[in-house]
């Protein structure tokens, strides 16, 4: 009873106990904290429920309960009391994703009940760098302007379907993912080189806390592939993170993307953590 009754779900009045936990891992907790420290805990604005745990009332453990499913400096009695409230509220998220132990104790309990996935990512290096990029960064790279927006996003749609392995228009049409990709482009944090109308590369700064940013959704034109295209933009894109978002620069690629994982170490990242994700 212990375990089950000790999880509960968390409010404004949580913020502050939230944020410091939170903040005792920047690099791995960075997704969570950036949407706390936008939204706060209500969830309505949210977006889902974030859950705490700890034995008699107080909190060592988080889990972020949304679009994704996030479990937060999670040691086996808090995945026991996560997995519990997850799977009498019944899945609602696209994905588990989160520091591999404790994700994949997490679906241990959860397959029974929410299985199968649709695919499973049981290593993905968590990878990180506070340095300025050890290649030249690709001149060309620069904030992509709003009235771009429709060049952008074919580009957006295909390094998610490739990613993913659906597309982002299943659903609701795309409309959320087009506002997502839309919202990035209006606070300067999508990032291209696009010669003649054509996207080369593409990156953007998904989250964002005062101590870590990370970069999602890297995607170099296949035809263009091999060509240096994804170190030097991933090198504009460090340069411009570094001195307009946050001091340290952080990432996770899956374990068997060879190429992009040596065009980081190229740029200067280093494996820090590893993330598993579980997707539906």
């Amino acid at each position: 009873m212990l375990r089950t009754s000790a999880s509960r779900v968390l409010d404004d009045n949580d913020r502050e106990e939230v944020l410091a936990l939170l903040d005792s891992d920047p690099v791995a907790n960075v997704f969570v904290a950036s949407r706390v420290r936008s939204v706060g805990l209500s969830p309505t604005r949210l977006g889902g429920q974030m859950w705490g745990y700890g034995p008699r009332g107080g909190l060592v453990s988080l889990c972020y309960a949304g679009a994704n499913l996030v479990p937060v400096n999670a040691g086996r009695e808090a995945v026991l009391a996560f997995a519990d409230r997850a799977r009498k509220q019944g899945r609602r998220c696209s994905s588990i994703v989160g520091p591999a132990v404790a994700v994949e104790q997490l679906w241990e309990r959860l397959e029974p009940h929410w299985g199968p996935a649709r695919a499973i990512r049981r290593a993905q290096p968590v990878m990180a760098t506070t340095s300025a990029p050890a290649v030249e960064p690709d001149p060309l790279v620069r904030r992509v302007k709003p009235e771009e927006f429709g060049i952008l996003l074919p580009a957006c749609v295909a390094m998610f379907t490739e990613e993913v392995g659906v597309s982002p228009d299943n659903g609701d049409g795309g409309a959320l993912y087009r506002s997502r990709v839309a919202e990035l482009i209006r606070i300067g944090r999508s990032l291209a080189r696009i010669d003649d109308g054509r996207v080369v590369f593409k990156a953007e700064i998904g989250a964002v806390t005062p101590q870590v940013c990370q970069i999602q959704g890297v995607w170099v034109d296949p035809e263009l592939r091999g060509r240096g295209h994804a170190s030097a933009g991933m090198a504009a894109v460090v340069e411009q993170a570094l001195k307009y978002f946050a001091p340290l620069v952080s990432l996770y690629v899956n374990d068997y993307n060879l190429p992009a994982r040596a065009a980081y170490r190229r740029v200067g990242f280093r494996e820090v953590d590893t993330f598993m994700s579980v997707l539906f």
